[in-house]
């Protein structure tokens, strides 16, 4: 069986990752990098055993796939050029840069039935992988996603660079449609938002709190996922996930806010034992592998087998167009409180 032959177009922070990955995934041929810049795209082409072109147009005839780690204001120019020749493609998220131009990506692949994956590489975080062992029907889920500022992708929001993460984990998660959107931000480096925070209302009942900032002395990546069963603690920076479930006790004796009303009640000693004796804290084996390493896996294996990817574009196009509902609703906030006119 011949190699999947694929070509990664850009070389950035981000491209050279998937450059030194895909030459490296058995049944890959890594045939060229594409990037305008010779300095960057000739140096991580040569490590790779690949060659450098400085257009991706030179070698688009010869591929098999492609995987485009560009800016996002050139997600759709580049991407068309592939699926309107059906080749499969892996654009990185978000999908693009706003959602007419990811509709036309979505109906394109579509009307090729060509294999467009997104990537929204933390649905393959080995964190989220073992939460979803775990979680019941989401009720509510608070995420939060800061940094420093990272200089890259300066060209979009915080919204599109950060927070589309969680918006498309939190929709996978609750399978609902989304009714209502608030949110507010503020921008300081640039003219998007670098700090922004929204709540997602679900036709489910589901209520999700979204914070993301790229202006945070350190970084955090956080999620608690609350059900019926209990609660889902996610650290997406450590990987590692704890489940806080109901005890037996809890369930069918007496509960600790009536024991703590009784007179010559030990509140103290009810207090330390809320978790373990009423709630079971447990932290569950999370097997740790790459994520990107296993996105683009992922990718080569359904262009090779013909399945379909965990995040293709229509579950992309959903978040950026919920991604769209946020920035509309941080345009719309008033800041400054609007002058009461109070009749003569």
């Amino acid at each position: 069986m011949s190699k999947l032959k694929v070509m990664v177009v850009g070389a950035g922070a981000l491209g050279r990752h998937h450059a030194r990955i895909l030459s490296t995934l058995p049944g890959v041929e890594l045939v060229a990098v594409a990037d305008p810049r010779e300095s960057i795209g000739r140096g991580v082409a040569e490590a790779h055993g690949s060659q450098w072109i400085p257009d991706f147009q030179a070698a688009i005839d010869t591929v098999d796939a492609a995987s485009i780690v560009v800016p996002t204001s050139l997600h759709l120019p580049v991407a068309r050029e592939f699926l309107q020749r059906g080749i499969p493609v892996l654009v990185e998220k978000p999908l693009a840069g706003n959602v007419t131009d990811a509709e036309q990506l979505v109906a394109l692949a579509d009307a090729q039935n060509t294999i467009l994956q997104v990537g929204h590489v933390e649905r393959f975080n080995p964190a989220m992988k073992a939460a979803r062992r775990v979680y019941g029907q989401p009720r509510y889920i608070r995420a939060e996603r800061v940094s420093p500022f990272p200089f890259r992708s300066t060209d979009i929001s915080v919204v599109h660079d950060v927070m589309i993460h969680d918006i498309d984990l939190v929709l996978d998660l609750v399978k609902s449609p989304v009714t209502r959107v608030e949110s507010f931000g503020i921008g300081m480096m640039g003219a998007g938002a670098d700090i922004a925070t929204a709540r997602l209302y679900f036709e489910s009942g589901c209520i999700a709190d979204l914070t993301a900032s790229r202006l945070n002395p350190t970084s955090s990546r956080m999620m608690h996922v609350w059900s019926p069963i209990g609660c889902v603690a996610i650290d997406f920076q450590a990987r590692t996930v704890t489940n806080y479930s109901p005890s037996e006790a809890l369930l069918f004796g007496p509960s600790p806010v009536e024991q703590a009303s009784r007179p010559g009640a030990d509140v103290e000693r009810l207090k330390q034992d809320v978790f373990g004796k009423f709630l079971h804290v447990k932290q569950l084996d999370v097997v740790q592998e790459d994520a990107l390493t296993a996105e683009l896996s992922e990718f080569t294996h359904c262009v090779q087998d013909g399945s379909q990817p965990s995040c293709a574009g229509h579950a992309a196009l959903a978040a950026l167009k919920v991604a769209d509902q946020v920035l509309q609703s941080i345009n719309a906030h008033q800041w400054a409180p609007q002058p009461v006119h109070r009749a003569a």
